[in-house]
């Protein structure tokens, strides 16, 4: 039997704290006597009597990675919201379906003609096919997001090797193609106040800068002048109803920011005091594919060359993702592998009547699975999952991710009645999963060959990412690798933990439906996670191995 059949057998689902109960101190849960699993439970049950959570629903399930045992579950097969936990989901099937070694290939095209004078008769096309990337972000990824070039960068170059081939003159459009994915830019379940801001910007094939501009607001120089308004980059996209007067020092400054999804007007209301610090705000771009034409043809502008036509964008009639390949579940239950990947970068190529005037090369995938694990970035989540429904053959919709992700959960070893997810990210409301579920998959992903750089995608307790500023000073700071979870009255943390001991566990906990400040549930959930990997012992010195270790050799 393999091993994920075997945590299958295992996971206990019950709705009361349970616990395998060991013969001997051999094979208890990490080594310890026969009465632990109850002190265990009476430590954990304490944290959650606490008055702060009466109202709250809890999921947890935890197992010994060793042997599958379980060591403490409650409510674990209740279905619970699992917010950006929902990016592990999407993140080891890109692993599995299409390969850590995947490039983008993002080209500029063009089907005209392009006389020895540098005249083009023809369209300009800048094909997207999915990087995330096409921005300022320092990568490969150390310890946090940097972004030390500029945002343009990419297109910079792009529009160099245009210049290069001798162009002086576009007679025709430049267009921004996004066909590689369908035009369906926001996944089932978000809510509507999150699509004006970067956790919901819209997805799209040709994304440019995580698809925001960056806005800043900034005082003026007297009391009563208006606030100066900037975007960054400085294209003229959005028009501002700029309402936002400067206060006397002092004054605490208040703020809003509004955007219709649809409409091209921004408004903006409040006070900022003088000599107080700017407010920067991220604003999602409500087409990122016309948005990248108009800057590409400015760049083009800026090297001398001349287009006489528009800038827009050229999207995919959404019909024709819809009669995609059937979902095999039923047939992908078994061990062997759903897909192998076929290639390391974007296997779309120009059509024979195209020349393509410049190209870029993405990093390999793994450095953007590292991205979307350790800072949570939405976005670059569900283009993760359109590439990994196109990778399989459901095609670069919003039903066929949904489809995609659906098959590769049913062949981790998941029922269809421990799961319903609706996007990549984890940002829809209406996605939920049960906590042995959750553990489910990441004990599958724990035995395949891409295992390591799975969990080196995730952040560690204390070191980095989305962990960098929980586990202080705590026994755990280092010896757990996990993804944090987090929406209104939603927080989750689910991975892998190593304890003072040494032995590994897999763990998921979910807590919905608290009116509480999240500071506190956060505190909660890691309150807990320390006495795990305390394992109700006397703290030994971490070994030269462990995960901290590792993460700064």
């Amino acid at each position: 039997m393999c091993l994920s059949r075997l945590f299958c057998v295992l996971i206990l689902l019950c709705v009361q704290p349970c616990f395998a109960g060991p013969a001997s101190r051999k094979d208890a849960p990490f080594g310890l006597g026969k009465d632990a699993p109850s002190a265990l439970a009476a430590r954990i049950q304490a944290i959650l009597d606490q008055p702060p959570f009466a109202s709250a629903e809890w999921g947890i399930h935890v197992i010994d990675a060793g042997n599958g045992s379980v060591i403490y579950s409650l409510n674990s097969s209740h279905l619970f919201v699992p917010a950006s936990n929902g990016k592990l989901l999407t993140t080891t099937a890109a692993f599995a379906l299409v390969g850590a070694s995947y490039r983008f290939r993002t080209t500029v095209e063009t089907s005209g003609s392009l006389d020895d004078r540098g005249q083009l008769r023809g369209d300009l096309v800048i094909v997207g096919r999915g990087d995330p990337n096409l921005s300022g972000r320092t990568l490969p990824y150390q310890s946090k997001t940097e972004r030390m070039a500029p945002a343009a960068w990419i297109l910079e170059e792009m529009a160099d090797q245009v210049a290069q081939k001798g162009l002086k003159i576009v007679q025709g459009d430049v267009i921004g193609d996004d066909t590689f994915y369908s035009a369906q830019r926001f996944p089932n379940g978000w809510a509507q106040d999150d699509l004006q801001w970067g956790d919901g910007a819209p997805v799209s094939a040709l994304s440019f800068n995580d698809n925001v501009l960056a806005l800043r607001i900034q005082p003026g120089e007297h009391a009563g002048d208006k606030a100066l308004i900037e975007f960054d980059p400085p294209l003229a996209y959005y028009e501002v109803e700029n309402r936002v007067t400067t206060s006397a020092e002092g004054v605490p400054r208040k703020i809003g920011v509004h955007r219709d999804p649809g409409s091209s007007t921004v408004y903006l209301w409040g006070s900022l005091p003088v000599g107080s610090q700017p407010v920067s705000e991220a604003i999602a771009i409500e087409d990122p594919a016309a948005y990248t034409a108009r800057l590409f043809r400015l760049l083009l502008e800026k090297r001398g060359i001349t287009v006489t036509g528009r800038a827009y964008a050229r999207h995919a009639e959404i019909a024709q993702f819809f009669d995609q390949r059937a979902d095999q579940s039923a047939d992908q239950r078994t061990d062997r592998p759903l897909a192998a990947p076929t290639g390391t970068v974007a296997a779309e190529t120009p059509a024979a009547s195209s020349q393509v005037l410049a190209e870029h090369i993405s990093l390999p995938l793994l450095e953007d699975l590292k991205v979307i694990n350790k800072t949570s970035q939405n976005l670059h989540a569900e283009l993760a999952l359109r590439l990994v429904a196109r990778t399989t053959g459901a095609g670069g919709s919003v039903e066929g991710s949904v489809a995609a992700l659906k098959t590769w959960l049913l062949h981790v070893g998941l029922q269809e009645s421990e799961f319903y997810m609706q996007d990549g990210s984890g940002l829809s409301r209406r996605d939920l999963i049960t906590p042995a579920g959750m553990v489910q998959l990441l004990a599958h992903a724990s035995t395949q060959p891409w295992a390591a750089a799975f969990e080196d995608t995730l952040p560690v307790a204390s070191v980095d990412g989305s962990l960098a500023e929980r586990f202080l000073k705590s026994p755990a700071a280092g010896l757990v690798r996990a993804k944090t979870g987090t929406l209104g009255h939603v927080n989750a943390l689910s991975g892998y933990g190593e304890t003072l001991m040494g032995r590994k566990f897999i763990f998921s906990i979910f807590c919905n439906n608290h009116n509480q400040p999240p500071s506190k549930v956060v505190g909660a959930i890691d309150a807990i996670v320390t006495l795990l990997v305390e394992e109700s012992s006397p703290r030994k010195p971490k070994a030269k191995g462990n995960l901290a270790a590792n993460e700064h050799e």
